[in-house]
């Protein structure tokens, strides 16, 4: 059984935990570390947009500014989500790790089979998303919306119709860099605020259509799930559905150093965030 580290970093700022996922991609690109499995909050909850998202178009940033938000845009793609009660993790894995696929869909398929596990650890019957209709595949091509779980794409996790996590991917350096949210609960309104709509009816109409789409996980129990239980569940989910053990591992100094530094200059900077 293979041997990846774990990191359960806790709530930090929006730069720090897309520096600090870019980092563990570049260290297990240089071999200094082995494949990696991240869980994470945020503080402030935060939106996180994709990384070819376009600010004018989708998102109202007074909204984001008035809620007191974090902001930050993502390396991967994909749109945008409300990270606030919620556990993210992230997949750190080189692209020729042992029967991973070489496509992007298929990776996810074998990437989120612990994120599978780990909702049916939770007591849900969870599945994975596969667009069939023209409709579903036309939804994905060109969305209806900039919000993320507005529609699952291949391989998305989905319990009683309706996505229960939201996943993005990029490869860099012959590594994947997988992550993504699982909703523990969700506050719709807030969500619907931080996106333009050409009207308050279209936004209504799109609203209820997010409610049919999207669910969170206390949505779905009688008794609510702690982020502790969350992480637990996942944790052990990753572990049976890639076949590994997980390690504890613990940044250096100079790691520390190297995140920090790479969250202030990059990913806390207007050029990074606004440039699309």
């Amino acid at each position: 059984m293979k041997q990846w580290a774990f990191i359960d970093s806790g709530e930090r700022s929006p730069a720090y935990n897309m520096a600090l996922d870019e980092a563990l991609l570049k260290w297990h690109s240089d071999g200094t570390i082995p494949p990696v499995i991240r869980f994470y909050g945020w503080n402030p909850p935060t939106l996180s947009i994709g990384y070819f998202q376009r600010i004018e178009r989708d998102i109202n940033m007074d909204a984001v500014e008035k809620n007191g938000l974090g902001f930050v845009r993502r390396p991967t793609g994909g749109r945008a989500v409300l990270h606030d009660q919620e556990v993210t993790y992230s997949v750190i894995v080189s692209e020729d790790y042992p029967d991973m696929p070489s496509t992007v869909t298929e990776a996810y398929r074998v990437i989120s089979e612990g994120l599978l596990i780990g909702f049916r650890k939770l007591g849900l019957n969870a599945y994975f998303a596969v667009p069939e209709t023209d409709a579903e595949k036309e939804e994905l091509r060109a969305p209806r919306s900039g919000v993320c779980f507005d529609s699952p794409s291949y391989y998305e996790l989905v319990v009683e119709g309706r996505k229960v996590a939201g996943s993005a991917q990029t490869r860099q350096k012959g590594v994947i860099l997988q992550h993504g949210s699982i909703l523990l609960d969700i506050d719709e309104d807030q969500l619907f605020d931080c996106f333009k709509f050409k009207n308050e009816r279209v936004r209504e109409r799109m609203q209820r259509g997010f409610r049919k789409k999207a669910v969170a996980i206390n949505a779905l129990r009688e008794t609510p799930v702690s982020i502790s239980e969350a992480v637990k569940a996942f944790y052990d989910g990753f572990q049976q559905g890639l076949d590994i053990e997980l390690v504890p591992y613990q940044l250096t100094d100079e790691q520390e150093s190297f995140v920090v530094q790479l969250a202030e200059e990059k990913y806390a900077s207007k050029e990074w965030n606004f440039s699309k």
